[in-house]
């Protein structure tokens, strides 16, 4: 690893109209207290004593140190991290301000090798129509083949291919299905720059980060909720930030950090490399492809520049009261303990997003009374109940336990559940004529994956209503392929037999956050 601290150069941004960036890296250190560090280490250049300018050319090769390096030490995710990774890691822990200006040495063929093995092994392919299987039939040679052409800069980005997806509302969601040599290098480059910004990243962002789930998002949601003082929520969503956000101002924030050129050309191919529909390319001037291996780490280096650091320095500088700050991707929830700093909050918010070209979504952004005094205020004032919020797939609910004491109930949201539904039987009508066993596992697998992410606490009366709504689904369907009514004990008897009973699988959000945030 070769790291060097920038100390002249173009400013990566300007935060808040300031010139010369200095307001970023003093936001940086001043708010950034929720991922403090402690316990640090003096840095050891992991290659003090090797030639910085063997690498400093792509059209060198590689020296023999660079090709392969020993997993060592353990990521979020369980998973080891080459010694060389572990030191860059450790110099953004150890320096806010370090610009990395030699990364690209650690993107090696073992790295590549343990991309390849992360890939899904039945995703879709891309334009170039290879699938996973047919590149693993001889898969070392293309591996130093595509390693080769990696360092030696004659490596070329393929357009993604355009797909589509219905969403909830009937719209659809266009994704880009990347080629499987592209989904391999940025699953690599991805994996080198995790281990600087996770030591950036703050800690109330979720989003596709190793070690974070939704589960974590909506448990620190709760907590919040429970714990803090909040009477307003803000619920907050990005109008197709995917789509919209500003490939130029991008780059900047990962300047930021990162000023290894052959990194920076690597995510401007990937930015530029355009999209194919129906055998037409284009280069929308705008957005990343929303599908691709890189874009959620390319977003949240995104909103951590123009949001997260920001709002972190409004709360300590504008907030009398309490906010609290939960953001999975462009998905945002806050909590505000007075309604005028919440509507103070949301003008701000939208000023701060119209200098990086992205807008919020008029019908899916809303400030609601909700906590746990909003129900007796609003009955007070003779306005009925306290409103309802989605996030990550749940409706929030403010009300009581059975103790009457104040509760956060969590619902799967009933759009949710009817496309599900509506999903499995279509997937139902070519499996008519299967064997009953095998459709029974099918179904069985299919519901466990449900109940795997659903089953939260308060929330089995949901679960048993998708059940029994998949049981008539599955009745109809053996119904059609007999040509006559099946008793509907025979019916139950079969449920009984294939489809999980729903019960509880994650524990209460205050005690799961308890455990995982101890004070």
């Amino acid at each position: 690893m070769h790291e060097n601290r920038e100390t002249s150069g173009t400013p990566a941004i300007e935060p808040d109209g300031r010139s010369a960036g200095e307001g970023l890296d003093r936001t940086a250190r001043a708010y950034a207290s929720e991922e403090s560090h402690s316990g640090i280490l003096p840095m050891n250049h992991s290659n003090k004593d090797r030639s910085p300018s063997a690498e400093s050319a792509e059209g060198r090769p590689l020296i023999k140190e660079n090709v392969r390096q020993s997993n060592t030490y353990p990521t979020q995710s369980g998973k080891g991290v080459p010694q060389g990774l572990a030191g860059v890691r450790k110099a953004a822990r150890e320096n806010k301000e370090m610009r990395f200006t030699a990364l690209l040495h650690h993107l090696t063929i073992d790295l590549l090798r343990e991309s390849f093995y992360s890939l899904k092994r039945k995703a879709a392919p891309g334009v170039d129509g290879v699938t996973w299987h047919e590149y693993e039939s001889g898969i070392e040679d293309r591996l130093i083949d595509l390693h080769g052409r990696v360092h030696r800069g004659v490596y070329r980005a393929m357009p993604s291919r355009r797909v589509y997806i219905e969403k909830e509302d009937g719209r659809k969601r266009p994704l880009g299905v990347a080629a499987l040599e592209d989904k391999i290098v940025q699953y690599a480059v991805a994996t080198i720059l995790n281990q600087i910004y996770e030591e950036d990243f703050l800690g109330f962002s979720y989003g596709f980060r190793p070690g974070r789930g939704q589960h974590d998002a909506l448990d620190a949601l709760s907590y919040a909720l429970l714990k803090k003082k909040v009477n307003y929520v803000l619920d907050a969503d990005i109008k197709g930030f995917f789509d919209n956000l500003d490939k130029s101002w991008l780059v900047k924030f990962v300047e930021h950090r990162v000023a290894d050129p052959r990194i920076l050309r690597l995510i401007q191919k990937w930015l530029k490399a355009g999209v194919m529909e129906e055998g037409k390319w284009s280069e929308p001037q705008t957005g990343s492809p929303q599908g691709s291996v890189i874009s959620p780490l390319l977003a949240n280096i995104y909103l951590h520049y123009c949001f997260d650091l920001w709002v972190n320095v409004w709360r300590e500088k504008w907030a009398q009261g309490e906010v609290v700050v939960i953001r999975f991707a462009d998905d945002t929830v806050l909590g505000f303990q007075y309604q005028t700093e919440a509507d103070r909050f949301l003008r701000d918010f939208r000023d701060r997003l119209k200098k990086f070209g992205l807008e919020l979504h008029p019908d899916k952004t809303r400030r609601i009374e909700f906590g746990r005094f909003a129900e007796e205020n609003r009955k007070r004032r003779g306005e009925g109940k306290p409103e309802t919020f989605d996030f990550l797939g749940f409706t929030h609910i403010s009300g009581k336990n059975r103790l009457g004491r104040y509760a956060v109930r969590r619902l799967t949201i009933r759009k949710r559940m009817r496309s599900k539904l509506r999903d499995i039987k279509q997937q139902l009508r070519p499996r008519m004529h299967d064997p009953v066993r095998q459709t029974g596992a099918w179904l069985r697998s299919v519901v466990q994956g449900y109940f795997n992410y659903y089953a939260v606490p308060g929330n089995i009366g949901s679960l048993s209503l998708f059940r029994d709504r998949l049981l008539g689904i599955w009745w109809h369907t053996l119904c059609r392929r007999c040509q006559q009514r099946m008793p509907w004990k025979r019916m139950l008897k079969l449920g009984d037999r294939w489809l999980p009973r729903p019960r509880v699988l994650h524990p209460y959000p205050v005690v799961r956050f308890a455990a995982t945030h101890p004070r």
